[in-house]
């Protein structure tokens, strides 16, 4: 028996992005949480780019905050840029994205935590976990010292066996060279959880003073920016621009002429790297005729000279890595303050989890983050809250909170780690969500607002605030459809806009349905009695253009539903389902499925299988029936 450090509700195990939200969210329900980290200074750390958002990750951080979680809260106090993209495109993938002051976003984040009252924060390696009767209740540390939990969460990030390579170079280290965490991984092993090997990568960083800005593109934020969280209104902050460049072709050149020292393409990186950010090696390989990739050069932060080199993660040795950047223009004559590495790392197989996040294998264990096979700090953080929240739910007798693919981003993530399982680092895309309009920036509020709030991390004062304009909108919407207007009185504007007249009265509804006329133009046609925000007025206008789309989108959704209510039993044995196909069976043994929507969404689950599994769990419920 070691030393004992103290007992506690919750435990989270990692303060990196994942971490911070569930640690916060236990915390703010009640429970008494401990969060332990290797190292306390790199809570909340940006190993990688510094920024939050982006395409459906924007929406990620949205929903985290309707949920009432920090990552929105944070970056609002700590952007240094912030632009919306796609704004030529339909609500549905516009994107919010921040250029974090990196330095300030963690000091920010560490110090909110260190305020709570609910938190305890702890330094320390941990490399086991206390099993009782099949349950998870604790850790132990390196240091022989055990925390006891009715509830663990894992948010070890790419610590656990981390591995990082440069060119011939190899050592065991976490991120930013922390050190890795070895022995929780073997423990995890032991344990009966299967592992798999993932890598990610990073740039090098570079000195502001050694670029020539002159041959590169300014890239500025938003004149009028938008914010993450619902409660920030405002913001002084100075925003600083990115640069836009390109690599050239002696770029390529000098790549595909070094590729034999390339770990990517040498046999020495053993993991799978992401898809969808992948290194300049493989670009140069993978897209052989392109002659140029863009680069962004970013600040990381107000009081560092620093530059992010966007798109040029690498892993080729140090020399090369100089001569690459020196290839590109505006860089010719670069300092180079930091290499970039891959690292290489274990993850959980995420079809080891319930939809709450929990481990299948051992009651009590919860992981969030990337090691269960994701990349990115918006899609750590989705899980982490998600994760905090179950754990405290768990602590307290409560039942899980799951999203579904219809409720959020942050459903589609999970539903696509627990259910499909993930072959490399999973990134969330805008093409993945099959409810699109329904998943918008805009309203990730009017989705999770009231979850938020009856799980208790939503004020009272806020969520009066968020009905209130819930409510606006709604009356708005109905006076539109009240309004009667005749030829004359709209004919001018209308023709103004480029749009027909009408011959007859109408109502403003139908002249708003219109997609060349905006709410701002209906407005000086009939202003509201009711004063509007922005925000207000952007709901009105996406609701009632978009509500054909909308309405078909959740037609489709009633009837996902009825399948998500279809609840399998926890102890069918797939093997005795007549007529099921061998696939079917083991995918089905494997993953457990919670509900026969979940069950369709198995690769090699066929609609077959579906219907004699419906069949089944008539003839389940019938006899259970009988039997009571």
């Amino acid at each position: 028996m070691g030393y004992h450090g103290g007992s506690y509700d919750v435990i989270v195990v990692g303060a990196g992005h994942a971490g911070v939200e569930a640690a916060l969210a236990a915390a703010r329900m009640g429970v008494k949480t401990l969060m332990i980290t290797i190292n306390l200074d790199m809570v909340a750390f940006m190993p990688c780019n510094p920024s939050i958002g982006g395409p459906a990750k924007g929406h990620v951080v949205r929903e985290i905050d309707a949920l009432g979680g920090e990552m929105g809260r944070n970056i609002d106090k700590t952007f240094i840029q912030m632009r919306m993209l796609n704004t030529g495109k339909g609500p549905a993938v516009h994107a919010l994205r921040a250029q974090a002051d990196k330095f300030s976003y963690q000091h920010t984040m560490k110090e909110t935590m260190e305020l709570e009252p609910n938190l305890t924060m702890r330094q320390g390696m941990v490399e086991e976990l206390i099993v009782e009767e099949g349950q998870c209740v604790g850790i132990i540390t390196k240091t022989g010292t055990e925390y006891r939990a009715k509830a663990v969460v894992l948010t070890t990030g790419t610590y656990l066996r981390g591995k990082i390579i440069m060119g011939e170079l190899m050592y065991e280290s976490g991120p930013n060279n922390q050190q890795p965490s070895v022995r929780l991984a073997e423990n995890l092993r032991e344990l009966g959880f299967e592992l798999v090997r993932f890598k990610t990568g990073t740039p090098p960083r570079v000195h502001k003073d050694s670029i020539d800005f002159s041959k590169t593109e300014i890239q500025p934020g938003d004149d009028q920016p938008k914010f993450f969280s619902y409660e920030t209104k405002s913001s002084d902050n100075e925003q600083l621009p990115c640069w836009l460049t390109y690599t050239s072709e002696v770029t390529h050149q000098i790549i595909n002429d070094n590729l034999h020292r390339a770990p990517m393409f040498s046999g020495v990186i053993e993991g799978t790297g992401p898809r969808y950010c992948p290194s300049i090696e493989d670009k140069v390989v993978r897209f052989a005729d392109k002659s140029k990739h863009q680069i962004f050069l970013e600040p990381e932060g107000k009081n560092t000279s620093e530059y992010y080199v966007q798109g040029l993660s690498t892993s080729l040795p140090e020399d090369v890595q100089l001569a690459v950047l020196r290839s590109i223009p505006g860089m010719e004559k670069v300092e180079m303050m930091r290499n970039g590495y891959a690292i290489e790392y274990d993850a959980m197989v995420p079809t080891q989890l319930y939809p709450s996040l929990e481990t299948k294998r051992l009651p009590g264990l919860f992981t969030a983050g990337q090691i269960n096979g994701t990349s990115g700090y918006e899609e750590a953080a989705g899980q982490g809250i998600m994760a905090g929240i179950n754990a405290a739910r768990k602590v307290q007798g409560e039942e899980p909170v799951i999203l579904d693919r219809s409720q959020g981003y942050i459903g589609v993530l999970i539903d696509d780690l627990v259910t499909k399982g993930t072959n490399e680092p999973y990134r969330l895309l805008t093409s993945r969500a099959e409810y699109r309009l329904l998943l918008r920036h805009d309203n990730a509020d009017l989705r999770l607002t009231t979850i938020g709030y009856e799980i208790g991390l939503i004020t009272e004062e806020r969520y009066q605030r968020f009905l209130g304009k819930k409510s606006k909108v709604e009356q708005e919407i109905e006076r539109l459809a009240a309004v009667k207007v005749r030829p004359v009185e709209v004919n001018a504007m209308l023709e103004a806009a480029g749009s027909a007249p009408i011959q007859d009265g109408s109502n403003l509804l139908n002249m708003l349905r219109r997609p060349e006329i905006s709410y701002t133009q209906i407005e000086q046609v009939s202003p509201s009695p009711v004063e509007l925000d922005d925000e207000m007025k952007e709901q009105v206008e996406i609701q009632i253009k978009y509500a054909g789309y909308i309405e078909k989108q959740l037609q489709h959704v009633e009837r996902l539903q009825k399948m998500e209510k279809k609840k399998l039993p926890e102890d069918i044995d797939y093997n005795e389902v007549q007529g099921l196909a061998m696939e079917a069976k083991q995918k089905l043994n494997t993953i457990r499925p919670v509900s026969i929507g979940q069950a369709s969404r198995i690769s090699g689950v066929t609609p077959a299988d579906i219907s004699i599994l419906l069949v089944y769990l008539e003839h389940y419920n019938r006899v259970k029936a009988a039997r009571a």
